[in-house]
């Protein structure tokens, strides 16, 4: 792993945490594929809908991010939340 792969996770928690109420909470599982690496974001219940925001803003605003800071990278990043 180069050193944007090991970046692209602590950078995604730190926003998320900043964006909730219960940022002990946070969990960002890393699954990494052959083209895409997905990241999947669990948040406590209450929290959901901060992460997400009004419209899905806040949830495009870190897959915009991820875009960016993937740069020249040939890997993919995918954020999915998952509901619990």
């Amino acid at each position: 792993m180069d050193g944007l792969e090991m970046a692209m996770k602590p950078l995604i928690e730190d926003i998320v945490k900043a964006l909730v109420d219960k940022p002990d909470e946070v969990r960002i599982n890393e699954v990494l594929g052959e083209h895409a690496h997905v990241l999947e974001l669990t948040v406590a219940k209450d929290d959901l809908g901060k992460v997400i925001g009004k419209g899905g803003a806040h949830a495009s605003a870190i897959r915009t991010l991820m875009a960016a800071a993937s740069g020249k990278e040939k890997k993919r990043y995918i954020l999915e939340i998952i509901e619990h």
